[in-house]
């Protein structure tokens, strides 16, 4: 079962299952976000999930992290039905920054209501239910930490769907991450419900941030979302 859970330091978030947990999340993403330019104003969103997608995909390929996870399975139970068989379960773990996996959340959402515009049994569908499942997920793990007001408000816009990415500035998750990397243990648990709700609601600091962008996409005649933050991040990041 894919579980999320805090890093050590609060930096972000620890999504772990087995290989079938992490490919089922992968392919219902997939499915749900559609091909590339199939939603132009969502492009730079679109691009935003996919890069916790890779993240996903090398975890379940075995290049990140490794647990052993006990599976229910015991000697009294291996002896009635005479079998051989480890009692432990490989979990492939990854760790993904809190503003990161918070915007690709809130992003499905934009995602989801696209998607089932074109099925029958929208809520019967199982890529948006597995996708309910992650987002469900990432609410647990972040009840842990917000307060109550921010954990209900939070959850109210994600599950009322009352959040919108298109023509979103994506260079903004990339400073909040930045800037949530650089503090305390203790400041991210301060912080962590002001970024949940920063990243669901566009504010002030976000509309003055998406008009500069928007003001330097012009003078080099890029996209929104092609233009790229100079900002690079460490090398190392301590989980």
């Amino acid at each position: 079962m894919l579980s999320i859970t805090h890093t050590k330091n609060l930096t972000g978030a620890i999504v772990s299952g087995d290989y079938w947990d992490i490919d089922e999340l992968n392919h219902a993403i997939y499915a749900v976000i559609g091909e590339e330019g199939k939603y132009y104003d969502l492009e730079g969103s679109r691009a935003r999930i996919l890069k916790v997608c890779h993240d996903f995909r090398q975890a379940s390929q075995g290049e990140r992290n490794i647990e052993f996870v006990r599976n229910g399975l015991h000697k009294d139970s291996m002896k009635e039905h005479d079998l051989v068989a480890p009692e432990k379960n490989v979990y492939f773990t990854v760790e993904i920054l809190w503003p990161e996996l918070i915007f690709a959340a809130i992003a499905l959402n934009d995602f989801i209501k696209l998607y089932q515009k074109k099925h029958s049994f929208p809520l019967l569908d199982a890529h948006v239910t597995t996708i309910r499942k992650f987002q469900s997920a990432i609410g647990a793990s972040l009840s842990e930490t917000l307060d109550e007001e921010e954990f209900q408000n939070f959850m109210k816009l994600l599950n009322n769907q009352e959040t919108n990415v298109h023509k979103y500035a994506i260079q903004f998750v990339d400073v909040l991450n930045l800037n949530y990397i650089k503090m305390t243990k203790e400041q991210r648990e301060e912080s962590l419900g002001k970024y949940a709700l920063k990243l669901a609601v566009q504010d002030n600091e976000y509309v003055a941030f998406r008009n500069q962008v928007i003001k330097s996409a012009n003078v080099t005649k890029s996209t929104i979302h092609d233009l790229a933050l100079t900002a690079e991040y460490p090398e190392d990041i301590e989980w």
